[in-house]
């Protein structure tokens, strides 16, 4: 079944002029759903790397830099079976709300995207879009936090602190805290994220202790090597993300299929890996992913 878009794209920048309180209206009145169904599995399409001057898909550097593309490829996959909904910062999600693709969805903010891809700051991860009382207040259902630790750089210490902030009081509304901690450093004036096995055990663990209690606490993780041994570190749910897509998408599917089956892998956050995949066909690549989350016919 295929979502009918309520505005088109071209509409959006006349809502925005004319009649801004429409997206707080259509927040107020959008149908939700529970967080989970009764497989108890997620998959959700990422679309929040553009605010972190993330525009690029394998050799396109400016790939996510047309928005209406973006939005295109956003409600296509989201109106597929067995997507259960989106990864996004507000400008996102409020175009999308307003096209019509959020109702009976997932919705989860974006907190964190100070850290600039290639900045000189890049690993200060302030929270520059929203703040777990916004999520709240907008009947979203939950709160990403990005949580690079890098140990040779001070500037960690404030970002542990915003996310353990961000965990609690997500946790005292009832929502979903997802955490996505890496280890972190910086190589010639790059900052590389550690995806070794035991760099992401050791970031498992420093992300679980995060906030007052852990009780609504997700984690987001890359797939590794090892991960059977990995995914030992922690109780806590845990989304696995896609990443930008490299290689053989069948590769890629087979490896996301194997990790699906351990028990605390309880879905996928994947955005350019479905938004953007090699043969153009957005549908045909959210299908598999659904199939592998939810099992075939996932609806």
């Amino acid at each position: 079944m295929t979502t009918s878009p309520t505005v088109s794209v071209a509409d959006l920048t006349e809502i925005r002029v004319r009649e801004p309180q429409r997206i707080a209206s259509a927040w107020a009145a959008r149908a939700r759903r529970p967080l989970v169904g009764p497989d108890g599995r997620l998959l959700v399409v990422a679309a929040d790397h553009p605010a972190r001057g993330a525009l690029g898909v394998r050799d396109n550097a400016a790939a996510m830099a047309s928005r209406s593309d973006l939005l295109a490829r956003l409600a296509t996959a989201v109106s597929r079976p067995g997507v259960d909904g989106v990864l996004g910062t507000p400008d996102i999600l409020d175009d999308l709300l307003l096209l019509g693709v959020l109702e009976g969805k997932v919705a989860i903010g974006s907190m964190n995207r100070g850290g600039l891809q290639g900045s000189v700051f890049e690993l200060d991860d302030r929270f520059t879009a929203y703040g777990a009382g916004d999520i709240a207040a907008g009947g979203l259902d939950g709160g990403k936090m990005l949580t690079r630790i890098a140990l040779g750089d001070p500037g960690t210490a404030a970002t542990l602190e915003a996310s353990a902030k961000a965990v609690t009081e997500l946790a005292e509304h009832g929502l979903m805290a997802m955490v996505e901690p890496f280890l972190s450093e910086r190589r010639e004036g790059r900052v590389v994220n550690l995806l070794d096995p035991d760099s992401t055990i050791k970031s498992i663990h420093i992300a679980s202790g995060l906030g007052a209690t852990s009780a609504h606490t997700w984690l987001k993780l890359p797939v590794v090597e090892d991960l059977p041994r990995v995914m030992d570190a922690t109780t806590l749910p845990t989304l696995l993300l896609g990443g930008d897509p490299q290689g053989d998408p069948h590769d890629t599917y087979t490896s996301w299929g194997r990790a699906l089956d351990l028990p605390a892998v309880r879905g996928l956050v994947v955005g350019r890996a479905l938004l953007y995949p090699p043969d153009g066909d957005v549908a045909a690549a959210v299908d598999i992913a659904a199939g592998l989350v939810h099992g075939e016919g996932a609806a």
